[in-house]
């Protein structure tokens, strides 16, 4: 016997590494040092920084891959994978260099996960990061055919005297929520109990998706907010804070950037909610507690601002496609998120 009498394919590995190259290739930045292929990827640190500080991040994609495995479309999933991680680096106010992605699956279909990769390579240009490198894994038996996992990570800088650790923020400080583009990339578990045992198809079009399927709607890509939110900083926005909308939602993840005797008090109904949120709620009796502690509900990232500084920011996010509203200020408190309508 040999290896791949027990279902892994080393020769299939080598191509799969051939077909991506080009891929990868496309994502390195001037720091990048030597190309892909070696057991370490290699990066040399930007100048003009006084004290770099690193600041690091990993995430996956959850149960949204079984969404793009029923449908045989992979192609978006991949963003996904980026911008879980780059968004969270992105709250300290750093700027991804290099990202690291590990696939595992059952048995390489090279079609399938170069859709995969090319989506990783996108969500790397929008975000400015090098794919430095990565790891894939065929596992027989582990995985069934045609599935796959991710997992990523990451690695941004920022000098130390710039970082957002919450303490800058202040009582008074006004919440600027900026638009996601979707459910991201959480409570998809919650999305598919609602479609399977809803009866639903995932190629329906329920009118409230405006002749979109079900199936597209949800994957829909994760919004990167990196460069976006890095002009507004190097423009001079005074940014006091920032939070990334994920698991848990508003309730969840807004306090989680402000400073000790601290609360945030949310506006309901100052922000748009898209429709897809609506058909969840109707389609599997959700009541809204459980949406906002489950869901985005339509803000995918926040930025805490001095009210001087909250048209300028508005103005800014507009002029690059992403809607922005004023949702709420920081008031004293102990942690909490106060107002939300549930």
């Amino acid at each position: 016997m040999d290896y791949r009498d027990a279902g892994v394919d080393v020769e299939a590995g080598r191509a799969f590494v051939d077909q991506i190259r080009n891929l990868v290739h496309s994502t390195f930045r001037s720091e990048v040092l030597g190309g892909l292929g070696g057991f370490g990827g290699c990066f040399q640190l930007p100048t003009g920084y006084q004290e770099p500080v690193l600041v690091s991040g990993t995430d996956g994609v959850g149960t949204k891959l079984k969404i793009a495995q029923v449908l045989k479309r992979h192609d978006t999933v991949g963003i996904d994978l980026v911008a879980m991680c780059v968004n969270d680096v992105l709250t300290s106010g750093a700027e991804p260099l290099f990202f690291l992605d590990y696939l595992a699956t059952g048995k390489l279909d090279k079609e399938q996960l170069t859709q995969v990769v090319a989506g990783i390579a996108t969500g790397c240009k929008l975000s400015g990061a090098a794919l430095l490198g990565g790891e894939t894994a065929e596992m027989p038996g582990f995985y069934q055919v045609g599935e796959y996992d991710l997992a990523g990570f990451c690695v941004a800088i920022v000098e130390k005297s710039k970082m957002l650790d919450g303490s800058q923020v202040k009582v008074g400080d006004v919440a600027v929520g900026l638009g996601s583009s979707g459910i991201h990339s959480n409570g998809v578990s919650l999305v598919r109990k609602i479609v399977n045992d809803g009866g639903f198809a995932w190629d329906d079009t329920p009118e409230l998706l405006n002749g979109e399927t079900i199936g597209n709607a949800f994957l829909t890509p994760t919004r990167i907010y990196v460069k976006s939110v890095l002009a507004a900083l190097k423009n001079g926005l005074e940014i006091h804070g920032m939070a990334h909308i994920t698991g848990g939602g508003l309730p969840e993840n807004l306090p989680r950037c402000l400073g000790t005797g601290q609360g945030i008090k949310v506006n309901p109904g100052s922000w748009y909610i898209p429709p897809v949120f609506t058909w969840l709620s109707q389609a599997g009796a959700v009541n809204m507690e459980a949406m906002y502690n489950t869901f985005n509900m339509g803000i995918g990232f926040v930025l805490i601002l001095p009210p001087d500084q909250v048209e300028a920011a508005i103005n800014h996010f507009q002029s690059q496609d992403i809607p922005a509203f004023t949702i709420g200020e920081v008031i004293t408190g102990s942690g909490e998120l106060v107002g939300l309508s549930t």
